[in-house]
């Protein structure tokens, strides 16, 4: 089976928005980030980093600028974030972990915007990221 025929589905909560995510994924990653924190509601966000052109969306995800490079992803109806992407990363989307229907073998191997995180979160050991 050839890489790019790894197809990954996923989507909202109340599945108004689905999307595929086709080959490996660039990156899995914990973001600690204020910012990531604020969007989720959760102590850390676990993104899976896919080129652009290597996610399709079905239905209307709704975008929220939350600063001037970044667009947020989620959906109206039921407000499940969904999706980042900035400038830094123009050519990528990141989806969160939670989104897709089969999560088990999407395991993050690096922690980032560590600076900010929470002092009770417990981080990647480095020899299990590398």
């Amino acid at each position: 089976m050839s890489q790019m025929s790894i197809r990954r589905t996923g989507g909202c909560h109340c599945g108004a928005v689905r999307f595929t995510a086709q080959g490996v994924p660039k990156f899995i990653s914990n973001c600690h980030c204020g910012d990531c924190r604020r969007a989720t509601g959760a102590p850390f966000s676990t993104w899976v980093g896919f080129d652009s052109e290597c996610v399709v969306w079905t239905g209307e995800r709704a975008i929220y600028h939350s600063s001037p490079d970044v667009s947020r992803g989620f959906c109206a109806r039921c407000g499940t974030p969904l999706s980042y992407s900035g400038r830094q990363w123009s050519a990528e989307t990141h989806l969160l972990i939670g989104t897709f229907d089969q999560q088990d073998d999407l395991v993050p191997t690096e922690d980032t915007f560590t600076n900010d995180k929470l002092p009770w979160v417990q981080l990647i050991p480095k020899e299990q990221g590398s």
